[in-house]
């Protein structure tokens, strides 16, 4: 009886853990550039990424000083200057992939809706964003653009370099769930 109890929980927990995915190693680029002025683009590979496939609930948290410039002195401003990230150290998303069914997700691309609400810089607001999921290996493939205003998060962009970096960001997540 004991052995029987032991392999019902292992199946049961089994079930359930096929329905939640996660990563530590998703990837969000941006780029907030002006022609004829320097790129103004980094990266992040080290964003966490947890899917509840049962409740379509996404959620991504992003550590601001992990974000990788070429330039050290432009990493220096963005956590200083711009983001503030001693005092704001993170940004985080919460949603609902609209529509979503684990049961249809296969090797072929589908584009879904993503509604949540977005924190960065202390301020959150709700956004919907396209994405292209697919299954990959024993995963599932997220990919997403869209563009960020840093207006609507409070960034503000000194006088001296506001012709150098645009309010416009634009925002790309590739993320592969286990």
């Amino acid at each position: 009886m004991k052995n029987f109890t032991l392999l019902a929980l292992f199946l049961v927990l089994s079930i359930d853990a096929q329905n939640k995915f996660s990563s530590s190693k998703c990837v969000i680029f941006f780029e907030a550039s002006v022609p004829l002025f320097e790129a103004v683009e980094a990266k992040n590979d080290a964003v966490d990424c947890t899917l509840n496939s049962d409740k379509s609930e996404i959620a991504f948290t992003a550590i601001i000083k992990k974000f990788q410039f070429k330039r050290d002195l432009m990493k220096e401003h963005f956590n200083s200057n711009y983001m503030e990230s001693d005092r704001y150290n993170k940004a985080t998303f919460k949603g609902i992939i609209e529509k979503f069914d684990l049961k249809a997700i296969d090797e072929n691309e589908k584009d879904f809706l993503i509604k949540g609400k977005i924190t960065i810089h202390g301020k959150t607001r709700m956004i919907a964003v396209n994405a292209k999921i697919k299954k990959v290996g024993t995963g599932i493939q997220i990919n997403s653009n869209f563009t960020l205003n840093t207006d609507d998060f409070n960034i503000q962009i000194p006088n001296i370099v506001i012709a150098k970096i645009s309010k416009k960001v634009n925002t790309q997540i590739e993320c592969v769930l286990n």
